[in-house]
């Protein structure tokens, strides 16, 4: 069976403190809650959460000890150190090094096909599922035949202020030919715009295809990542502010043609916590999620 690794290491800056621990259902649910609850009914056996030792033992309080009844377990620090080899770090950098960094800091705990998913967004049932499905039958560990859940940008914008996606491109087996991470996508009616490095503003459709990081890898993506780490030290490493996305880094990888990566397209509406101005909405979604029968009142016994 899979493992789910959870990126929950993020200090929460737009957000203003700790968006992964912070209540939006009932008893205390946060949004992990429900995607353990999703990532467990469709049959994942192994959680791997990448965190920062500051908040360790809140975390291993307020969460993990719920999870432990259901699966397998594990905590692993996103240290701004894994990976670095011989690169010293800048004095201005205060951060981790981004999502493709965080996925490499938990090398030593998986050596199985893995979903990555962020704390912080809601993804659906269905996409817990479908991801599920295609890695149970990934039974080669060095098979580089990756897969994404892709999302309607519609379906993922927020109305609070600007979000980071990864447009994607794919040819007609609905396999990722490109995908490009934007890092400042506002909505706008049924679709939005984004504002690239030079400050222009460029109309989105809201058709496209994004990725919401809910990837699906074997353990030959690690081999990629380390490659990938060095290459981005070397050019944008003295940047305080660069980070290393796993969506960058995919791109990477394609262009020089090791791998491919399927897309499974969904139709689930996203919801998350990137704005104070997002929990009451997101709390909402949660009251109707269970008023529909999708969810429990209490998730856990």
């Amino acid at each position: 069976m899979p493992t789910l690794v959870v990126l929950a290491a993020g200090i929460g800056n737009r957000y203003g403190g700790l968006k992964q621990m912070d209540p939006v259902g009932p008893h205390g649910a946060t949004i992990i809650d429900y995607s353990i609850y999703d990532a467990v009914q469709a049959s994942f056996e192994k959680l791997v959460f990448i965190i920062r030792p500051v908040f360790e033992a809140a975390f291993r309080k307020q969460l993990v000890r719920k999870f432990e009844r259901k699966a397998d377990c594990y905590c692993v620090y996103q240290e701004m150190e894994v990976g670095l080899e011989e690169f010293q770090i800048p004095e201005t950098r205060s951060k981790p090094w981004g999502t493709g960094h965080a996925v490499l800091a938990t090398r030593e705990a998986v050596d199985e096909p893995f979903a990555v998913i962020n704390a912080d967004d809601y993804y659906g049932r269905s996409s817990f599922t479908a991801i599920s499905r295609y890695l149970s039958n990934q039974s080669d560990s060095s098979s580089e035949d990756y897969v994404m859940v892709g999302y309607t940008l519609r379906n993922t914008l927020s109305e609070h202020g600007s979000v980071a996606r990864g447009v994607c491109q794919a040819d007609e087996s609905m396999y990722l030919t490109k995908i490009v991470e934007l890092t400042k996508i506002f909505k706008e009616g049924s679709g939005g715009y984004y504002i690239d490095e030079s400050g222009a503003r460029n109309p989105l459709t809201g058709d496209e295809i994004v990725s919401m990081n809910l990837w699906g890898f074997t353990p030959s993506i690690y081999g990629h990542l380390e490659k990938g780490f060095r290459n981005f030290l070397e050019a944008r490493g003295q940047d305080p502010n660069a980070e290393f996305f796993i969506s960058s880094h995919v791109d990477d990888v394609l262009r020089e043609g090791h791998s491919r990566v399927k897309i499974l397209p969904t139709n689930e509406n996203w919801f998350g916590l990137t704005y104070k101005e997002d929990k009451y909405p997101a709390s909402e979604q949660i009251s109707a999620l269970i008023k529909s029968g999708v969810y429990p009142e209490r998730l856990w016994d």
